[in-house]
């Protein structure tokens, strides 16, 4: 009887988790159909689904309109420093308050969080000034310093939780064996730490590449990324569905194939520690 309970519990689970799986996944998977519809399909009443002409005009239109790999190269270089020089800091911060942690350790560590909670337009003038000041305004070093900034609280947190799980007396036998500073968080802590450091590289550089506000309000043309290649489709004749379909499909891809194949390690760094 209990086997049987489990089993309908565990069937139960399993279908509820397709569910919400397909549900979260449907309007990717609509934007990518989308994307090969003529315009009048893609605004078509009822919609139509999978019964349609399907073309690939729409790729073709975008390619000619807009250099991609220049916004591709953009997302890369201003998502992939963000997330490195991000780490760079943060894990020293969360090794000095995971494992020499002073009684200010928890309030500093919701101040930091509690950065997160202000609303990013109540910034974006002061920013948007500094920027025009100091010459950095459409610059892709700005924007990897502000993302950094940005999602450094969460990788703070992250790192944190993570050093937690490491058994202090690891680092302790590490300095007795004659370690320093740098010889212990480099050759010890960071190897155990692998999982979870990786799963924060993963997930900060998804936030960072997927950051719209910051990078439409401080660039136009050197330094603007995909959200701005998405954004460009947005035009006062109307919004184009299809080919802005076929905009974001495109600037969505590297990232849906990056998840896909790190998959495994993002489970495993945001698991790490849970079971002893």
């Amino acid at each position: 009887m209990a086997r049987a309970v489990t089993t309908q519990r565990k069937a139960l689970n399993t279908t509820l988790a397709w569910i919400i799986g397909l549900l979260i996944f449907f309007p990717i998977l609509w934007t990518i159909l989308t994307s090969f519809k003529t315009e009048a399909e893609a605004i078509a009443n009822p919609p139509v689904f999978l019964f349609f002409d399907w073309t690939l005009e729409n790729y073709a239109v975008v390619q000619e309109r807009s250099n991609y790999m220049r916004f591709l190269w953009n997302s890369v270089i201003i998502a992939g420093g963000s997330t490195i020089l991000g780490v760079l800091i943060a894990v020293p911060a969360a090794w000095s308050m995971a494992f020499v942690p002073s009684r200010r350790t928890k309030d500093i560590l919701l101040w930091m969080l509690s950065t997160k909670m202000l609303p990013a337009v109540g910034v974006l003038y002061p920013i948007y000034l500094l920027c025009i000041q100091l010459g950095v305004l459409d610059n892709r070093l700005a924007l990897v310093v502000i993302l950094m900034l940005i999602n450094l609280p969460i990788i703070v947190w992250m790192l944190y939780t993570y050093f937690r799980e490491i058994p202090g007396e690891i680092l302790e036998a590490a300095r007795m064996d004659g370690a320093g500073l740098k010889e212990e968080i480099l050759y010890v802590l960071t190897p155990m730490a692998i999982p979870g450091i990786a799963s924060t590289l993963l997930l900060n550089f998804i936030l960072a590449w997927n950051e719209a506000f910051w990078t439409l309000n401080l660039t136009s043309v050197d330094a603007a990324p995909l959200t701005a290649f998405i954004a460009s489709y947005s035009s006062p004749e109307g919004l184009f569905f299809a080919k802005l379909s076929a905009a974001s499909t495109m600037a969505i891809a590297p990232i849906l194939i990056l998840g896909w194949f790190s998959q495994k390690q993002l489970v495993r760094g945001l698991t790490f520690g849970a079971v002893k």
